[in-house]
């Protein structure tokens, strides 16, 4: 928890998902009575099915067209759901604040060039020396500027640029802790008084066969098609990966009253660790977490959980929510909806949970054995159990 008494809000939500984008339509195709059916593509990346980007015109965000052709997808749909964030809190035009605003993303690598891959791959299969074949391929088919277009930290410098934040910027690698580190770095700048108003958030494209390569290797991914995280438990767990960006507003409660900001939420406190998926381990740094929330006496009225699907993590997970604050908390595993977008993972759950508390609702079961939506909801806890290492919990509640 934060150790002094600078309050940080939420004034401002960017999300993009398989549903579309903006804040109000995920809170409109969510918050309903009952949940929508997931939106899956099964031919981009098959055998495996993947929440896929929806279709975007991306001028409305990156006006410019050497903007946009300089950067991939994974960049564009970063600094797409950043503008409207900031169009959200009402800070699009202010240059004033723009300029002084901090800057915090979680961003994994750039995309790779598959025909590249391919070939080498291909070559490497009738060759008898392939240290050789790989440096011998590499200067000539690697391009310098192929290579920076990969580097992380261009999506901080494409949002300075495209939407003039030029406070200072910081950008953290790691799938899923990266996500929690980097809201937990925003909330205790803003908390310290380092910070009056912070940009943070992150994207991923899912629609890449370089980026499920990895996940498979370590087999992580669900070969299933339309199945929720619970129902995935019961045949052996895994990942259904989802093209997400989720960017948020922060601010300092008082910097937020000066210019007449309305909250979504407040954003109460966050916590994080880092460790192997032993399960007696992993359900202790979980305790910790809860007890550094005051969690223990004072439970969530509701989770907004980033569950994997992956087996062991979600199975620990889940089990400690159990342990912790009974059977009957209404648990939303919103995967399930919009797939696992690694680093926009916990963005993205902090996002959903704030929509909520400002709407006075919650979400209709996303599939069966999620407990029905409590009558009244002031405090959510969002978490994020990583698949495969690192964790995060975060507290959100009514401003």
């Amino acid at each position: 928890m934060a150790a002094n008494n600078h309050e940080v809000w939420i004034t401002g939500i960017g999300l993009v998902s398989c549903f579309g984008e903006g804040a109000e339509l995920h809170w409109n195709t969510l918050g309903g009575t009952k949940a929508p059916a997931p939106i899956i593509d099964t031919e981009v990346v098959a055998p495996y099915a993947v929440h896929p980007l929806p279709e975007m015109d991306w001028s409305v965000q990156i006006p410019r067209r050497g903007d946009q052709r300089q950067m991939e997808n994974w960049q564009r749909l970063g600094t797409y759901t950043a503008g409207l964030a900031l169009e959200d809190a009402g800070l699009k035009e202010n240059e004033e604040l723009c300029a002084s605003m901090d800057l915090v993303v979680a961003a994994g690598g750039g995309e790779r060039d598959i025909e590249t891959d391919n070939s080498i791959m291909q070559d490497a299969m009738s060759s008898n020396d392939r240290e050789k074949l790989i440096l011998d391929r590499l200067p000539s088919d690697l391009r310098p500027t192929l290579f920076l277009a990969q580097l992380s930290n261009l999506l901080a410098g494409n949002i300075s640029i495209v939407h003039k934040v030029t406070g200072s910027s910081r950008t953290y690698m790691g799938e899923e802790a990266a996500g929690v580190t980097a809201i937990e770095n925003a909330v205790s700048r803003i908390a310290s008084g380092q910070s009056t108003h912070l940009l943070v958030g992150g994207s991923y494209n899912a629609d890449r066969p370089d980026a499920l390569l990895p996940h498979e290797l370590g087999h992580f991914l669900y070969r299933g098609k339309g199945e929720g995280i619970h129902e995935r438990q019961a045949n052996g767990g895994g990942m259904r990966m989802g093209s997400v960006g989720a960017f948020l507003v922060l601010e300092e409660a008082e910097h937020a009253k000066k210019r007449g900001a309305k909250p979504y939420a407040k954003l109460s406190g966050v916590a994080s660790d880092l460790g192997s998926r032993d399960k007696d381990k992993s359900s202790s740094r979980l305790s910790g977490m809860a007890d550094k929330l005051d969690l223990t006496e004072n439970g969530p009225d509701a989770v907004v959980s980033g569950a994997t699907g992956v087996s062991d993590a979600t199975s620990i997970e889940f089990e400690f929510l159990k342990q912790q604050f009974g059977d009957g908390l209404a648990t939303r595993a919103y995967g399930t909806e919009i797939g696992q977008p690694l680093e926009a993972n916990f963005p993205a759950g902090v996002a959903l949970a704030a929509l909520a508390l400002k709407h006075d609702g919650f979400y209709p079961p996303f599939e069966d054995g999620e407990n029905p939506a409590p009558q009244s909801v002031s405090k959510i806890l969002v978490t994020a159990i990583g698949h495969f290492c690192g964790e995060g919990m975060a507290v959100i509640e009514k401003a």
